[in-house]
């Protein structure tokens, strides 16, 4: 039973201490957590592949850019929140928009023109082919 309680510690309280703690005000931050966005980069030989979680955002929203080794991905959250009908009373609230934006680089240039982006399911995914390093000649100093 010991390790029931370290899991949930709601358990051993008593009836009437869960009730009150379930009509007590809610004591949380009122204001909305940052929006963020989660990334994966993963390296091969010849690209890097990048996935970040974009729950609920419109395709049409998102806007990926490259240059250089440089990448930004910017994305426009769009959520409403729907008044209480039927003289319901809202309690709480945690619909939000705004913009989200994520820019990194990465150790190597990457080739603009073969990038590839792909959006499912709230993941977009990227294709950043690497750009073929130049080879560095030698100066002969006079």
């Amino acid at each position: 039973m010991n390790q029931i309680r370290l899991l949930e510690p709601g358990l051993g309280d008593s009836i009437e201490t869960a009730f009150r703690r379930f009509l007590s005000p809610w004591n949380g931050d009122l204001d909305v957590p940052a929006l963020r966005m989660r990334i994966d980069v993963s390296e091969t030989p010849q690209a890097y592949a990048v996935h970040a979680d974009l729950p609920g955002v419109n395709k049409e929203d998102i806007d990926v850019r490259v240059h250089g080794n440089l990448v930004q991905i910017d994305a426009e959250i769009k959520r409403e929140s729907k008044p209480a009908t039927n003289g319901d009373k809202l309690l709480r609230s945690e619909r939000y928009q705004g913009n989200i934006s994520r820019s990194f680089s990465l150790t190597q240039d990457i080739d603009e023109g073969k990038v590839k982006a792909q959006y499912d399911k709230g993941v977009l995914s990227l294709e950043l082919p690497k750009k073929a390093q130049k080879d560095y000649s030698r100066v002969a100093i006079q």
